[in-house]
């Protein structure tokens, strides 16, 4: 059950990067774009941690925890720097 449902999960969740990556290029705002950054952030990480679960190597899931950290970092400082004009004050 999961040999198949992996491969369709990874192909899934491939197809929302790209989509997130599309609104990322095209959004009408920038509010959009640091929404679709997010999102791309959050979509890396299921991406690592399906390919750490098909592939069986822990080293994935530890990109996944380095990428959410600084995919948290960087949508806050990209939010503060939206509604301050500066992101250290």
């Amino acid at each position: 059950m999961l040999a198949i449902a992996i491969p369709i999960a990874l192909a899934l969740v491939t197809v929302a990067v790209a989509l997130s990556f599309w609104r990322l290029l095209q959004g009408p705002s920038i509010p959009d774009r640091i929404l679709a950054l997010d999102t791309l952030y959050v979509n890396t990480i299921a991406l690592l941690v399906l390919l750490g679960i098909h592939l069986s190597r822990t080293l994935y899931f530890e990109a996944a925890l380095l990428i959410a950290l600084m995919g948290f970092i960087g949508t806050v400082a990209l939010c503060k720097y939206l509604l301050r004009g500066d992101i250290i004050e």
